[in-house]
């Protein structure tokens, strides 16, 4: 039986019981329109009653033994991998993602929520040194409501990185998942938690449009707010937060760039390219936006990065084994093309793809592209691969290095000391070499600078320690002194 078959969801936002909303919102298959169901859309109003709810239910929350609210975390993963392939399946249909995406979302979510458990053991404070004759602390203490705002891409990851560790660290959370994936980022995750025992009233599921989010930013008893998504709504947000005097962690756009250097690996470079800018239609924030390449191998790298492109399948991932699933939607295909075809209007050369059928745009190779080229300078998120050759190291590191984002960079050569040498020249978050651009994982800082965001917000006990709580300074003395 499917977890979304054991209860009545449909039409009903999740408050830790399933409460008909009065707005409704089909959703659908980007690959081929297809129903899925009817999903509980909110309102600014439902925002007031989530956190209202939420205030209520932490406090008993953070009271719990860490043990309790480890265990609830434990439970949620083990459900993710029990359920792997519906989980799979249910992903390629409502967020059009290839098999090869798709299958392991299970298992990755399973890995935040063991992390997100460690975490609820971790020392929570300092004894510290007094000169007076007292117990002198400083602990950790739950914010108390985070909102978290998530995006369609990768909407269980995205969501769970934030809202996992605020569970285990005692927080209550109010997730607003994008209403283009609110069945695998909203539902599914709702009825994985209640099916792991979480209290109710602990998270909120509030599918809903830029008003929701507002809401949620601008709520005063929401201290936190985790977003991921584009740089634009996330200037918004750190406006917002900023004059509240509350904390935002932004995850935001990229265009990361992809050094090869004149001793790379030609072939292994092309093959780690083609999946840094194709994998899931591009539509990752870490996707290869710009892939710089020395002039001496740059036709070797073009035509073998052009053959992956023209070797790869697209279809509907929910009933094929294409590698290539659609655009979130027919908005975002018009505009990949926009930015393809001003690009080859600009002087790029157009060398495989640049056409769509439907929602599946072909994956794109552009070479001797201007530096002025749209698909160069903005962030695609589509199936676009544009190179830029250069003559030495100092121009890599300057190319690399004059865009606004600063999310992920990447760089190929067999010296790898010298490849590293180059990397850590250029603003990023994340550094890789001899790999492509899109990694992650749990244990690891995430985050970038520049228009990526305000650096690392996710990943590791440290960081998620310092974004989902407080630090408090707490004294103790045997009896209370005279003062006067």
């Amino acid at each position: 039986m499917s977890v979304l078959d054991e209860v009545a969801w449909e039409g009903c936002l999740f408050d830790g019981e399933w409460r008909p909303a009065t707005r409704r919102t089909e959703a659908t298959e980007p690959a081929t329109g297809k129903p899925i169901g009817t999903v509980g859309t909110a309102t600014p109003e439902d925002v007031e009653h989530a956190v209202a709810t939420a205030r209520s239910a932490q406090r008993d929350w953070a009271a719990l033994p860490y043990d309790a609210r480890a265990r609830v975390l434990r439970s949620a993963a083990a459900i993710f991998v029990e359920r792997a392939d519906e989980i799979a399946e249910l992903f390629a249909r409502d967020a059009g993602a290839p098999r090869r995406v798709a299958a392991p979302q299970g298992p990755i979510a399973a890995e935040e929520c063991h992390e997100a458990a460690a975490l609820a053991a971790v020392p929570h404070g300092d004894v510290l040194r007094t000169t007076q004759p007292r117990l002198s602390l400083a602990r950790r203490v739950p914010v108390g409501v985070v909102g978290v705002i998530a995006p369609f891409n990768s909407p269980i990851l995205l969501a769970l990185r934030s809202l996992a560790p605020a569970l285990a660290l005692g927080n209550a959370v109010v997730l607003k998942p994008d209403p283009r994936t609110s069945v695998v980022g909203g539902v599914l995750l709702a009825r994985v938690f209640e099916e792991a025992g979480l209290p109710p009233g602990l998270l909120h599921v509030l599918p809903g449009d830029a008003d929701v989010g507002a809401a949620l930013v601008a709520h005063p008893h929401v201290p936190v707010i985790a977003f991921t998504g584009s740089t634009e709504a996330g200037r918004a947000i750190a406006e917002s937060t900023a004059r509240q005097l509350k904390r935002a962690h932004l995850e935001l756009g990229g265009n990361s760039a992809t050094i090869v250097l004149d001793d790379a690996d030609v072939d292994a470079a092309a093959s780690a390219g083609a999946w840094g800018s194709f994998r899931h239609a591009g539509q990752i924030c870490m996707a290869t936006g710009r892939h710089l390449v020395h002039e001496s191998v740059a036709d070797r790298y073009v035509d073998a990065l052009a053959r992956r492109a023209e070797s790869l399948r697209s279809g509907d991932p929910a009933r094929s084994d294409a590698e290539i699933g659609p655009l979130i939607d027919e908005a975002q295909c018009t505009r990949v093309h926009d930015l393809v075809t001003r690009s080859v209007d600009v002087g790029a050369r157009l060398v495989t793809g640049g056409t769509y059928d439907g929602p599946f745009y072909r994956p794109t190779v552009l070479a001797d592209v201007p530096l002025d080229a749209p698909a160069y300078r903005e962030e695609v998120f589509g199936p676009v691969a544009p190179v830029v050759t250069f003559s030495d190291v100092d121009e890599a590191v300057e190319l690399a290095s004059d865009s606004a984002y600063g999310l992920a960079v990447s760089v190929f050569g067999r010296d790898a000391l010298r490849a590293l040498a180059v990397a850590e020249r250029v603003p990023a978050g994340l550094v890789h070499v001899n790999d492509q651009t899109i990694n992650d994982e749990p244990v690891a800082p995430f985050g970038g600078v520049g228009a990526s965001g305000n650096g690392a917000r996710h990943g590791g006990h440290a960081v998620n320690l310092d974004a989902f709580t407080e630090r408090q300074w707490v004294t103790v003395r045997g009896q209370a002194p005279s003062y006067w």
